[in-house]
């Protein structure tokens, strides 16, 4: 698996669990104090993202780090 994927599939699953738990892109930013657009750049694998940023998105979707890369 190349970066490129490996990034688009991590963003999925980012999406998957934050409508598993019924939360907008936006609530979901507003909950880390990020904006709608970095999610949406997030989920869709345009980013590669920082240890911090995913510890952030796992406090605001209530899962541990781990779980966001269950892929």
């Amino acid at each position: 698996m190349n970066k490129e994927q490996l990034l688009k599939k991590l963003g999925s699953r980012i999406r998957i669990i934050r409508i598993e738990k019924g939360m907008t892109q936006g609530e979901l930013a507003n909950s880390i104090g990020k904006d709608q657009q970095s999610i949406q750049r997030l989920e869709s694998g345009r980013v590669n993202p920082s240890v911090f940023y995913l510890h952030e998105i796992a406090l605001g979707l209530d899962v541990e780090l781990k779980d966001l890369f269950h892929i």
